[in-house]
């Protein structure tokens, strides 16, 4: 398996508008499966009907992924006001 291990570092992650962007794709998600509801029996007659339960578990997804990142985000802001005050290492 050693073959296969990598021996570079890894990249620091990415950090961004996290909250921001789980939020806007959820609401998003949710947009598309409002806007699918109209059509509901077409997509149901011609076998597509997936599509419409695939935006409303993204949008419900979605949901979970917005509370995470927000206690996450929270984490991150306790972290680093108590390392600014000296009081985590």
């Amino acid at each position: 398996m050693t073959k296969w291990t990598p021996t570079h570092e890894a990249p620091e992650p990415l950090e961004g508008p996290v909250v921001a962007t789980i939020t806007g794709g959820t609401i998003l998600w949710f947009v598309l499966f409002l806007a699918q509801l109209p059509f509901y029996g077409w997509f149901e007659d011609h076998g597509h009907l997936w599509w419409v339960w695939t935006c409303a578990a993204g949008g419900g997804l979605g949901l979970i992924g917005v509370w995470y990142v927000r206690k996450r985000d929270a984490a991150i802001k306790r972290h680093a006001a108590a390392r600014s005050d000296g009081v985590a290492g």
